[in-house]
C-alpha cells in the first residue's frame, strides 16, 4: 500500500482509452489472462493449505509461484513481468479488506471472501511506473508497455508530474489505460 503523498501534492488519475492494433490488443488480453490465472492459481493454493492447516500469505505464495511458473507455466513470460506478479498484492489486499470487514474495523459495504476471478470479467493487469513510459505525439499520447510495445492513446496525459502506476483494462470490449500520478497542489491565492 502506497504511503501519503508528500506535502504540497496530491495523487491524480487519469483514464485513457488506448486504440490498440489487433496484435497489441492480443497482447493486452493475453496479459490480462496471465494476471487472472495468477489470481486465480494464488486463492486456490491459499485455499488448499488453509484446508491442510497451514497460514499461508501473499508472500509464501509468491515465492512458491515464481519456483514453478518457469516450467509448469513458460507462457507467462510472454507477457508483462506485474502482470504475474501484482495478482498477489490484490489477493492480499482483497483478504486483509475481507477480515477487517469480519472484525468489524472496515467501514462501508460488507466485503465477502475472495472469489475467482472470470475471463471477461474486469479484465485488467499491472505496470508499475518503471515499466511504461508515456510520450507525446501529435495531439495525442503513446503509451510504451512492456513486452506489448507502444499503443497509441486516445488523448495525451492531462497531469503533469510524476508517474506512480498504471492498470490496462477492458470495458465494453475497448481498452483503457488508469495512470496515477503524483502533482503538485496549487497554492490558493
Amino acid at each position: 500500500m502506497r504511503s501519503p503523498p508528500a506535502p504540497g501534492t496530491t495523487d491524480r488519475g487519469h483514464v485513457i482509452r488506448l486504440d490498440p492494433t489487433f496484435a497489441k490488443a492480443n497482447a493486452c488480453a493475453r496479459a490480462a489472462g496471465v494476471s487472472r490465472f495468477t489470481y486465480n492459481w494464488a486463492l486456490a493454493e491459499w485455499d488448499r493449505q488453509y484446508k491442510a492447516g497451514e497460514k499461508p500469505t501473499t508472500q509464501k505464495l509468491k515465492k512458491q509461484f515464481n519456483a514453478i511458473k518457469g516450467e509448469q507455466f513458460p507462457w507467462i513470460t510472454e507477457s508483462p513481468r506485474d502482470a504475474n506478479s501484482q495478482p498477489f498484492a490484490d489477493l492480499g489486499r482483497a483478504f486483509s479488506n475481507f477480515f477487517a470487514a469480519c472484525a468489524g474495523k472496515r467501514k462501508g459495504r460488507k466485503i465477502g471472501r475472495p472469489t475467482f476471478r472470470k475471463r471477461g470479467v474486469d479484465d485488467s493487469f499491472y505496470v508499475a511506473n518503471d515499466k511504461f513510459e508515456v510520450r507525446q505525439r501529435g495531439k495525442r499520447g503513446v503509451v510504451r508497455l512492456p513486452v506489448i510495445g507502444d499503443v497509441r492513446m486516445m488523448e495525451p496525459l492531462r497531469w503533469q508530474g510524476k508517474i506512480l502506476s498504471a492498470r490496462v483494462f477492458r470495458k465494453a470490449d475497448q481498452w483503457f489505460i488508469a495512470i496515477n500520478v503524483e502533482t503538485r497542489v496549487a497554492k490558493p491565492h
